[in-house]
């Protein structure tokens, strides 16, 4: 099993679908890993040797910002915009939708459960 960023890697998949397995790394990325390490996207993580392994974990260390380091960041651009008080750090303090989206109806994902009220019944 191949360890790429602290991840474990599935072996039996095609290298670009399996880099999509690492935080912080999308299919356009993966694509984009495999044609400068001049590797065939159609190819497997089990078919490859240890020096190929290598030169994609030590181009994804070099060239992007991925799982800890990328939501330890994450989490502190979300602080920052609370300590600042922004609008949208209001809404992550209020655990309330950033986005924009209404909050009328819906947003139970956000807002949890519904909470029941009572006497309004009528």
């Amino acid at each position: 099993m191949a360890r790429i960023a602290g991840v474990n890697i599935p072996t039996g998949k095609r290298v670009p679908i399996a880099l999509t397995y690492i935080h912080g790394i999308g299919s356009k990325f993966a694509h984009q890993i495999c044609e400068s390490v001049n590797i065939d996207v159609t190819r497997r993580i089990n078919e490859l040797s240890d020096a190929e392994v290598l030169a994609i974990r030590e181009y994804i260390d070099a060239n992007f910002t991925v799982e800890g380091d990328l939501r330890r960041e994450v989490q502190m651009n979300i602080k920052r915009m609370m300590d600042i008080g922004s609008y949208r750090g209001l809404r992550h303090r209020r655990n309330l939708p950033v986005r924009g989206q209404r909050t009328h109806t819906n947003a139970r994902t956000r807002k949890g459960p519904a909470k029941a009220i009572a006497g309004k019944k009528k």
